[in-house]
């Protein structure tokens, strides 16, 4: 915000409590709201082929594996191809719990964007669990990140255009 109210004072030097350029930090919150909180889940046990048919059908990307009723990690494409195919492994072989990846930093409903996209970037991620008083209440993807950023772009844009033309 401080960056953004710095820029907006060099190009806008009289605007000085910028009551009219509205600057938003866009939230987890926001993408949720924006695309929903449900999510695709399996168990530990399931097989592999099991999983990458839910994939298929459901045109995603990604699992949530669920262990009693606790987020355990995710199951990406990516898992598949470096853990199973790259290894010649067999898929109706094995487990979800076998490939799946475990190790995401979460985040909750009031972290940022801009957070997740430091947190992907760090961890070369493309996924963050949302977890809220220990329970799974979405997942945060890079492209839910990269749409939520352009929004927000194009918000700022429409401001500064009204600003310009007042």
């Amino acid at each position: 915000m401080d960056a953004m109210r710095g820029f907006l004072l060099v190009f806008f030097p009289n605007c000085g409590n910028l009551r009219q350029i509205r600057a938003v930090m866009r939230k987890v919150s926001d993408i949720l709201t924006r695309k929903g909180n449900r999510v695709s889940m399996v168990s530990p046990d399931t097989n592999v082929i099991e999983a990458l048919q839910l994939m298929a059908e459901q045109n995603i990307g990604s699992l949530v594996v669920v262990s009693d009723n606790q987020f355990a990690g995710i199951l990406t494409e990516r898992d598949y191809s470096r853990k199973v195919v790259l290894k010649g492994r067999n898929s109706s072989d094995t487990t979800v719990a076998e490939i799946m990846t475990t190790d995401f930093p979460p985040v909750t409903l009031t972290d940022t964007v801009e957070k997740c996209m430091q947190l992907m970037s760090l961890h070369h991620i493309r996924y963050l669990p949302v977890i809220v008083e220990d329970e799974l209440v979405g997942i945060v993807s890079m492209n839910d990140v990269v749409t939520e950023t352009i929004l927000n772009q194009e918000e700022t844009i429409s401001q500064l255009q009204i600003y310009i033309q007042s």
